[in-house]
């Protein structure tokens, strides 16, 4: 009944029951015969209450502490002190979360707590079991249906009525019981095979980080003779390279956008597409669009206002980005604008990129084109850059992306 994300599995062949029923409820469709369909207020209504657990004493869930779709709760992070408590729960309670009810932000606590007015406090009765209630509320077909029903467009959300209001599908108890048994086992089993697949995968991305710092800075020749950049974050270099400032390497393009162009966006894993190609939602778009350039195929790329965090690249595709972007054409032919995108990431990661942005606020560092003129990057002769960025560029598609998808750009 429930969905788990991140990783395929081969579904189990189950035995039928003896017969099944039609529910009378579109999203829910046959049911077993002997199960009954009742609205949620019957099987676990909301309490909806004042506050009787006290703050000061009391852990505290947001929906930033409830996974989507795992109904796992992440605790570590609990703020110093809670403004926001407008609702208690109990253990034993099912949390479910009313804001944009497509993350399925179900939870079951074992302990007494307080939670933001984003979380709705179920109570199953006596005749339902806490673990049943909460994998029926991780039901995708339910999920979908009750998402439909939002209100509000930048917020959407549902109300405490429209939960109560919807049906539920209800095994009698012994039979919620193995079946919230059976979904504890086999979820355990996914997380420890998914555990496993992000450990794997971050050893690789270390080693893929490793590999492309090497060759970024010290080129694919490991004999060749060395000499010090004089540059703090690049340190040792190859004696027959050189390095340059940026003003020497690129200069700023501001060209216009075209009617039609799309939006590109330069993501923090270094990809830069049309965000089309990415995703469509998730985004705040502005009411009047002033200032925007154009970018095209193979232009350098970088995001200035999360160019801290490695949003540059390469753009793959022909389109318009807002006024914060830097947009560069190399000064000389031959450069190779990937290998150029490989150092300034490199260059971010060692945190160097925050050192010479001037933040207007804190946590929002500009690389602007004045930062970008004066810092130093390495520059091998042509045919390396080529080489080292083909190189690059194979080892990091060879690499399997983490379960978790990469943080886009935020402007």
């Amino acid at each position: 009944m429930a969905t788990r994300k991140a990783v395929a599995v081969t579904p189990r062949r189950f035995k039928p029951y003896p017969a099944y029923k039609d529910s009378g409820v579109e999203w829910l469709g046959e049911i077993p015969a002997g199960w009954e369909v009742k609205r949620r207020k019957y099987v676990a209504p909301a309490r909806i209450s004042e506050l009787d657990v006290k703050p000061d004493d009391a852990v505290y869930v947001g929906l930033e502490h409830v996974e989507s779709w795992t109904g796992r709760l992440l605790l570590e992070n609990q703020p110093e002190t809670v403004n926001s408590v407008v609702g208690s729960f109990r253990a034993g309670d099912v949390l479910f979360g009313k804001l944009r009810p497509y993350l399925a932000k179900v939870a079951r606590p074992d302990f007494d707590g307080v939670c933001t007015s984003e979380i709705l406090p179920l109570r199953p009765v006596p005749e339902c079991s806490q673990s049943y209630v909460m994998y029926e509320l991780l039901n995708a077909p339910y999920i979908r249906w009750l998402d439909s029903l939002t209100y509000g467009t930048k917020m959407p959300r549902v109300s405490p009525d429209q939960v109560a209001s919807s049906f539920v599908g209800l095994p009698p108890l012994p039979e919620q019981r193995a079946i919230a048994a059976f979904l504890d086992r086999e979820t355990a089993r996914i997380d420890a095979l998914v555990a496993k697949k992000e450990r794997l995968i971050a050893l690789l991305q270390e080693q893929r980080t490793a590999l492309i710092t090497r060759a970024v800075t010290k080129g694919l020749d490991p004999t060749v003779p060395m000499k010090d950049s004089g540059v703090e974050w690049l340190g040792e270099i190859p004696a027959h390279w050189g390095t340059r400032q940026g003003r020497y390497l690129y200069r700023a393009l501001e060209l216009a956008p075209h009617e039609g162009d799309g939006v590109v966006t330069a993501y923090r894993d270094g990809r830069v597409t049309l965000r089309e190609k990415r995703r469509a939602e998730g985004y705040t778009f502005a009411i009047q669009e002033i200032g925007n350039q154009r970018v095209r195929v193979g232009d350098l790329v970088i995001q200035g206002m999360d160019a801290f965090a490695g949003a540059i690249g390469v753009s793959d595709s022909t389109g318009k980005c807002s006024p914060e972007y830097l947009v560069l054409d190399p000064i000389h032919p031959g450069t190779d604008n990937r290998y150029f995108a490989a150092a300034l990431r490199l260059m971010a990661k060692r945190g160097y990129i925050l050192v010479v942005c001037n933040a207007v606020r804190e946590r929002a560092p500009r690389f602007r084109v004045p930062e970008f003129r004066n810092v130093f990057l390495p520059q091998p002769p042509e045919p390396e850059q080529r080489a080292i960025a083909t190189s690059t560029g194979r080892r990091r598609a060879s690499t399997p992306s983490s379960p978790r998808s990469a943080r886009r750009s935020t402007a």
